[in-house]
């Protein structure tokens, strides 16, 4: 049986030349791919250290920011595991709250979300499950001034170098092979079996969208926290992967276009980056939504902000191409405002007719790409292409061109010899034969259970 493997609420679509133009490193709050503990002084304020106050391991003592003196109750353990610990007890958010101003403290530990703490790259410490970071009370450095959570601003007050920070970033092919896995129909693979069955550790998780405000939520309708999405993140995360959510996609309201500013579109990016810890994001660009300049620009200076004030986030545009290249517009002007992207990556599908070689296509496309990056940037060829990335379609594309398991080593041999940035695509989902499922549940070609993903987790950068 072959369907037509529309993404339905979220179709992948060719943008037209318009649209086209249009918290430390390898620590997460729950497992990262090779996390392992460490131990050492948390500082911050005034470069002063989280203190258990007292030294007191008894269930809800106070910590505190105090002098650093190398005691014991300065010890603290960031585990692989989500949690930090001291004193064989463990970092807990009073009561389980999520309102500002909840004070933190030392528990027994039990698993819960309350303990559970995420260190992206920006040197916040950030509770999931409150989506908020650990906090100096009264911007104070005096000796005892109490910690608390907060809403994540930025700010000297919320800063932290914890044990750990010089822990290897995942390799490059590990984070770059990220296939696309949707929860928004249909039924989605288990994440784990796909990992267990290919090696792939990181999934693009889509589409994170706007509610009709400057809010984002999954599809639109989804909590950003405490829903499937955040289930697929702890799963992936507890198998040793992680995972860069998309923000666009083909329908339903885009953050860029709701958000009435380039701050608040930062705001609303940084709420999902605080949530989950992140270490990349993915911004895919295929609608009219991006038709407009205003909406180019807005995105342009967001994602400047965010990769100012998260510093080592990778920033990922994804968007589409004809067979000769993409409309270079955008990445123009994301040059001629100072936006570096870590990967500029292309949709090679869609061309229109059945028959292509799209292996082929797809190589054409990208070397079009990179003269469009570097001529843009100043690049050397070597740096466009690491600059570069493919974002292709598994099977029957919407236009009835078939790619090929053969195509995606075609494909791969290429990002080998290129060493690109990202190399992934639409969609994990998909990566099955048909069996009467609905639309994108498989790939309309004859296939094994994850052929597509197979090939694309043989890159190794």
């Amino acid at each position: 049986m072959t369907i037509k493997p529309t993404r339905g609420p979220a179709t992948r679509s060719v943008l037209g030349a318009a649209a086209a133009a249009a918290l430390l490193t390898g620590l997460t709050g729950t497992p990262a791919s090779g996390a392992a503990a460490a131990t050492g002084q948390i500082t911050g304020l005034g470069g002063k250290c989280v203190d258990v106050a007292g030294a007191n391991s008894a269930n809800g003592t106070p910590v505190q920011l105090y002098d650093c003196n190398g005691t014991t109750a300065q010890q603290w353990t960031v585990g692989g595991d989500g949690t930090i610990r001291a004193l064989g007890k463990c970092l807990d958010v009073a009561s389980g709250g999520t309102a500002n101003g909840t004070p933190v403290q030392l528990w027994d530990c039990n698993g819960s979300a309350a303990q559970q703490w995420a260190l992206p790259a920006a040197r916040d410490i950030v509770n999931p499950q409150a989506g908020k970071c650990l906090d100096v009370t009264g911007n104070s450095s005096a000796n005892g001034t109490r910690l608390q959570i907060w809403s994540c601003t930025g700010a000297a007050n919320q800063k932290w170098t914890a044990p750990g920070g010089d822990t290897p970033e995942p390799g490059p092919g590990a984070m770059a092979v990220a296939p696309y896995l949707y929860n928004g129909w249909g039924s989605p693979p288990s994440p784990t079996t796909v990992m267990n069955a290919t090696g792939v550790k990181w999934f693009t998780l889509a589409f994170v969208l706007s509610n009709g405000y400057c809010n984002p939520q999954w599809d639109g309708g989804r909590p950003l926290t405490g829903g499937v999405d955040q289930q697929t993140v702890n799963t992936i995360r507890a198998a040793g992967g992680d995972v860069i959510p998309s923000f666009g996609g083909w329908s339903g309201n885009k953050l860029e276009s709701s958000c009435g500013s380039a701050g608040e579109l930062a705001n609303a990016y940084q709420k999902v980056i605080n949530a989950y810890g992140l270490k990349a994001i993915d911004i895919d660009i295929e609608a009219a939504a991006y038709d407009s300049p205003t909406v180019q620009q807005r995105t342009v200076d967001a994602l400047k902000t965010i990769k100012a004030n998260n510093p080592g986030i990778k920033v990922y545009v994804t968007f589409g191409t004809g067979q000769n290249g993409p409309d270079s517009s955008l990445i123009s002007k994301a040059a001629a405002s100072g936006l570096t992207v870590d990967s500029w990556t292309i949709m090679p599908f869609n061309f229109g007719g059945a028959g292509q070689n799209m292996g082929q296509l797809t190589v054409r496309a990208a070397e079009g790409l990179k003269t469009a990056v570097k001529n843009a940037y100043g690049y050397s060829d070597d740096q466009a292409y690491r600059h570069t990335g493919i974002s292709s379609m598994n099977g029957i594309t919407d236009n009835n061109e078939t790619v090929t398991v053969n195509d995606f080593r075609t494909i791969l041999a290429y990002a080998q010899q290129r060493h690109l940035a990202r190399l992934t695509f639409w969609s994990v989902n998909r990566d099955r034969p048909c069996t009467g499922g609905g639309a994108d549940t498989c790939s309309g070609v004859a296939q094994q259970p994850w052929d597509f993903t197979r090939v694309f987790a043989q890159y190794n950068g």
